[in-house]
């Protein structure tokens, strides 16, 4: 007997290597892409809708719905990540504008009616600020019942890329985090521990960029542009980056997670975005005298299998 896809919605910001984890998503067997839902972040939300679009259409996606969401976290500015992704937020390759459209209902509404619309339930997988996520949790907070996991890329055990301890997205609106960290539904941390090691070899990035498939050449494209420069590989290799947290999910035998309680650390200064994950064998003096804080606990990803992610994204993005 043949199992069934997993129902999958990806929340992202679309991104580089957003763009490498719906290539990845749309053409993964086990995985049944019911919507995408788009926030602001690695660009501004406009930007992430038409990367996404454009994605989706250069993947021969199906008819997969697409719902713009929140434009600024809950309470911070909008600090986008140009820089990292190019002035359009995905490379400045110069694609063509889509043909796609998105629905017309924002993305929390998108949000609700695909999960409470699945036969199954349903695994979320925001690889972004958490804002469009923590909105449908305290909106509609029914949804949790048809929720079987939560694997969001963000956070980090030890160092962070934001800012010395707090990674991007969890950086970009923490509130958001910490509502996502109560949702009282499992939920998997893929942090900048495991995200930063998952690279695919230049011969591999070098292949792709010289195909006669377009999606193949994007997908090359997107990797060259996510050389990290610190593999001493005379041609670009690519982090898979967000792509990651999407093969978790395909195949969560290949992550090495443990359940440690977690919190998000919201107080103004130098350590505001922080995922604080407390891996103590033991209470410490604070809770022997101010007692225990209960949190709640989630699976954090503390190692990775690189080459058993690297085959499994280049053999399902390359494959018929």
């Amino acid at each position: 007997m043949t199992e069934q896809p997993i129902p999958v919605i990806i929340d992202c910001d679309t991104g580089v290597d957003d763009a490498l984890a719906l290539l990845f998503a749309v053409r993964h067997p086990g995985l049944d892409l019911r919507a995408v839902t788009c926030v602001a972040g690695n660009t501004d939300v406009d930007g992430v809708v038409r990367n996404t679009l454009t994605v989706l259409e250069q993947a021969g996606a199906g008819d997969v719905p697409v719902a713009r969401g929140a434009e600024r976290p809950l309470i911070e500015p909008l600090r986008v990540a140009r820089h990292v992704h190019g002035a359009d937020g995905m490379g400045d390759l110069g694609l063509p504008a889509p043909a796609r459209r998105p629905v017309d209902v924002d993305a929390v509404t998108l949000l609700r009616r695909e999960i409470l619309a699945s036969p199954r339930p349903v695994t979320l997988i925001p690889t972004a600020p958490l804002t469009n996520i923590a909105l449908l949790l305290r909106t509609h907070p029914e949804v949790t019942g048809n929720i079987e996991r939560i694997v969001f890329m963000g956070g980090a055990v030890t160092t962070g890329n934001a800012t010395p301890v707090a990674e991007f997205n969890v950086w970009h609106d923490p509130e958001a985090a910490a509502v996502l960290l109560t949702a009282g539904v499992p939920i998997t941390m893929y942090g900048l521990d495991v995200f930063k090691r998952v690279l695919v070899p230049g011969a591999d990035v070098a292949r792709l960029r010289a195909s006669a498939q377009p999606r193949l050449r994007l997908a090359g494209e997107l990797l060259a542009h996510r050389d990290p420069a610190t593999s001493g590989d005379p041609t670009p290799t690519g982090g898979l980056g967000d792509a990651g947290a999407v093969c978790a999910v395909a195949d969560p035998a290949g992550l090495t997670t443990r359940a440690l309680p977690v919190e998000v650390s919201l107080a103004p200064g130098p350590a505001r975005g922080q995922t604080v994950v407390d891996r103590r064998p033991r209470p410490g003096e604070s809770e022997i005298h101010e007692g225990v804080r209960e949190q709640p606990l989630v699976d954090v990803a503390l190692d990775v299998d690189v080459e058993r992610y690297v085959k499994l994204w280049l053999t399902t993005v390359e494959g018929d």
